[in-house]
């Protein structure tokens, strides 16, 4: 029977249902599993310019025939799922995209190889990720530090799960600083995150206002996601981003250093002053969020403890 890569790729994914692989992973299985069709490509690659001696070379030729056969095999096979970013990753689920971002935002679960994570195990790997690679200082603002005065579900379109403050001084000279301080010029850029664990073609649009909505007085706006699914989802993000101005952050949970910004925001250049207000005046943590702001424009020196940055 003549050996089928697309078919083998879909019944492994099936068999590994809801795990997720790169493809260079799946091609490794391939290669260990199929001795005689590995050794079959070698064969009639020595014909070629460039023959596959080795074994990575030939793992990156199959790696690169998964790539090109995947819309082909995405529309043969429904179930056969991708996610975007680098590197992708591919993986096997009979659930609607609909029933993936339910079973993420109710059961806040998803299974990520073998790690589970619920949304607030978010919050620290994205502040890692600001301060280590943007220094940008953040905080955590926790909505039900808020009086509940627009209703249920209100605060969820009101309040960013993450904000911070970057110190537009650093590495200024005295007098410069004592200057800029005179002239009441901006010594800072404020930012707001809106995070979630799983965005697809399902609850793209929600969440993406929701993070418009949410960020709406910041400098930088950002929609923040462990996971990112679906072949147009990004495309998508892209179009609302270059409408509204709200970036997208693809955050690494296995090693958040190496989370990137996919979609720059775009800056507003003033604060929007009076919906910080309104955030402040009901919410303790945006509050006190405001008073390290405060505190810094007058000290013009940044407390490390007063911010969510991990300190060794």
């Amino acid at each position: 029977m003549k050996f089928n890569l697309g078919t083998k790729v879909f019944e492994y994914l099936k068999d590994n249902s809801e795990k997720k692989f790169t493809a260079r992973e799946v091609a490794t299985w391939i290669h260990e599993t199929f001795p005689e069709y590995i050794e079959k490509k070698k064969n009639s690659s020595r014909a070629t310019v460039i023959p596959l001696n080795d074994d990575d070379a030939v793992i990156q030729q199959v790696v690169a025939e998964i790539s090109s056969q995947r819309p082909r095999l995405q529309k043969k096979y429904p179930e056969l799922k991708t996610t975007e970013g680098r590197p992708r990753k591919y993986y096997y689920t009979d659930s609607s995209d609909s029933a993936e971002v339910e079973k993420a935002e109710n059961n806040s679960l998803i299974q990520n190889n073998a790690a589970s994570l619920k949304e607030h195990d978010l919050y620290p790997m994205l502040s890692e990720f600001l301060f280590s690679q943007l220094e940008v200082y953040s905080k955590r603002i926790d909505e039900k530090r808020s009086k509940n005065s627009h209703g249920p579900r209100g605060n969820k379109w009101l309040y960013p799960d993450v904000v911070g403050l970057e110190n537009l001084s650093e590495g200024w000279n005295r007098e410069i600083k004592d200057c800029v301080k005179e002239y009441s010029d901006k010594k800072t850029k404020l930012w707001s995150f809106e995070v979630k664990i799983l965005v697809n073609r399902s609850n793209i649009r929600e969440v993406f206002f929701q993070a418009v909505s949410n960020s709406s007085w910041a400098n930088f706006g950002y929609l923040v996601a462990s996971e990112l699914e679906g072949t147009d989802t990004l495309k998508e993000l892209r179009i609302l981003s270059s409408l509204h101005g709200i970036g997208f952050i693809l955050l690494n949970s296995e090693n958040p250093s190496e989370s990137e910004i996919t979609i720059p925001a775009k800056e507003k250049l003033d604060v929007d002053w009076n919906t910080a207000n309104r955030l402040a005046m009901e919410n303790k943590d945006f509050i006190e969020y405001i008073k390290n702001v405060r505190q810094f424009y007058q000290t013009g020196e940044i407390r490390i403890r007063d911010w969510d940055i991990a300190t060794i």
